[in-house]
């Protein structure tokens, strides 16, 4: 996922006598501390974006960027308490469900009408893509990626399980059929069906959300709550039935889920599009128990097809306006963003840009085919400004199920009545 962010800080460099316009950026993805400035070469989330970042200090005239340090546990805390004092990141990450938060607040500038003239195409931007930057009549950063969470499949474990045809794996299609893959896989493997990050980051959550939504049914419609439901029950159950069957450790954090998955000792690891390239990595690596890679859709188990999917995106301090060399010097870094999409791309995150999307290059991509009914299946909880506190019920309920034994209609009564306060406020 995005962990701990390696700073890489830049002299002021000296251009036909003026010194440049140093740019702070602060960001989240993870750490890599020889990230060079070719974005061709560059692999894993951390290391392809400081390569862009690099390069884009080496490359745009007058600009001189530092990349603060950040954690992505706690990012958002950070970016909150810089806000407060007066000394936020001149151009930062966000997510696209944070917009209504710090848009709202007029914290994040709206670059409507300064995007022609940095050099930035928005016509260029997919309709989603424009969307998630949006808020109310304004434009609030510059879309990165399109971001969901997909099935990654072990296919060696798959095929020893029988699940396997014509090269593809076969997904359950039912919580019923769910439970029968994942028998079949144990007893012919001895391995676990499915891992994900049940104990630590909301992977779990955005799990149980998307069987949620595969049922026509959702947390809230913005106003009320509604998570104390025959649905929500449903998905829940989908999950603590392996529990139950000693099929999947609901104890497994971010780390060791992922781990077991590159160990070979899981068929299935629900995570996101930012790994993909650096799971296909490892996957070629000698050493590493995963051999056998692919990446699929997130399956239907109900009624109609959902994941939980998000975007990333790059603001800038409403506060930077008030300096016009700076501000200018901050959309020349977004543009620079923009125009390398197709190597942020690289990742496994879908692309924002409609010429990246239709490019050759975009479809050479590894795996690439694999999940390219994602972007048609992508939900999300309502906008709000308590986003960000309503994942964290969720999660401290769901995780109080499945690792304390906490019946699951008083957790989600309990929940609904948390978020339904938080609504309110």
């Amino acid at each position: 996922m995005k962990h701990l962010i390696i700073g890489a800080v830049v002299a002021a460099t000296v251009f036909t006598g003026a010194t440049a316009q140093e740019i702070t950026l602060g960001r989240f993805f993870g750490a890599c501390e020889d990230a060079g400035t070719d974005t061709k070469a560059s692999s894993g989330e951390a290391c392809i974006i400081q390569s862009i970042i690099n390069a884009a200090d080496a490359e745009i005239e007058g600009v001189s960027i530092t990349t603060l340090p950040t954690d992505w546990g706690n990012y958002y805390d950070q970016i909150k308490a810089s806000y407060a004092g007066g000394t936020p990141p001149d151009v930062h990450v966000m997510h696209r469900h944070r917009i209504p938060e710090f848009a709202g607040l007029g914290a994040l500038a709206d670059i409507s009408d300064d995007l022609e003239a940095a050099g930035i195409d928005r016509s260029d931007w997919s309709e989603n893509a424009l969307a998630a930057v949006s808020y109310e009549d304004g434009i609030y950063g510059v879309p990165m990626d399109f971001h969901a969470n997909l099935w990654h499949v072990n296919m060696d474990l798959m095929e020893a399980a029988g699940l396997v045809e014509n090269g593809k794996p076969i997904l359950p299609s039912s919580p019923e059929e769910l439970l029968k893959h994942a028998q079949m896989v144990k007893a012919a493997t001895g391995q676990n069906y499915l891992a994900a990050d049940f104990a630590q980051f909301p992977l779990g959550v955005r799990l149980v959300l998307a069987l949620i939504w595969q049922q026509g049914s959702n947390i809230s419609d913005g106003v009320t709550a509604s998570l104390n439901t025959d649905e929500a029950k449903a998905a829940v159950a989908a999950m603590t039935q392996l529990f139950d069957a000693g099929l999947a450790d609901p104890q497994l954090n971010y780390a060791d889920s992922q781990q077991a998955f590159l160990n070979g000792e899981a068929a299935i690891l629900v995570n996101g599009t930012w790994v993909v390239d650096f799971y296909s990595a490892e996957a070629a690596k000698e050493e590493v128990g995963l051999d056998n890679y692919y990446v699929a859709d997130f399956p239907t188990l109900f009624d109609t097809g959902a994941t939980w999917a998000d975007s990333h995106m790059w603001a800038i301090p409403a506060s930077l306006q008030a300096d016009e060399e700076k501000y200018q010097a901050a959309l020349k870094v977004l543009a620079f963003i923009n125009d390398h999409n197709i190597d942020w791309a690289r990742t496994g995150h879908m692309a924002v840009r409609t010429s990246v999307l239709e490019s050759d290059e975009y479809a050479a991509l590894p795996h690439r085919s694999e999940y390219t009914g994602t972007a048609g299946i992508a939900r999300d909880t309502p906008p709000s400004k308590r986003y960000g506190a309503i994942q964290d019920v969720l999660n401290r309920e769901l995780q109080a199920i499945w690792l304390t034994g906490k019946k699951a209609d008083v957790a989600l009564a309990d929940a609904e009545a948390e978020i339904q306060d938080l609504l309110d406020r």
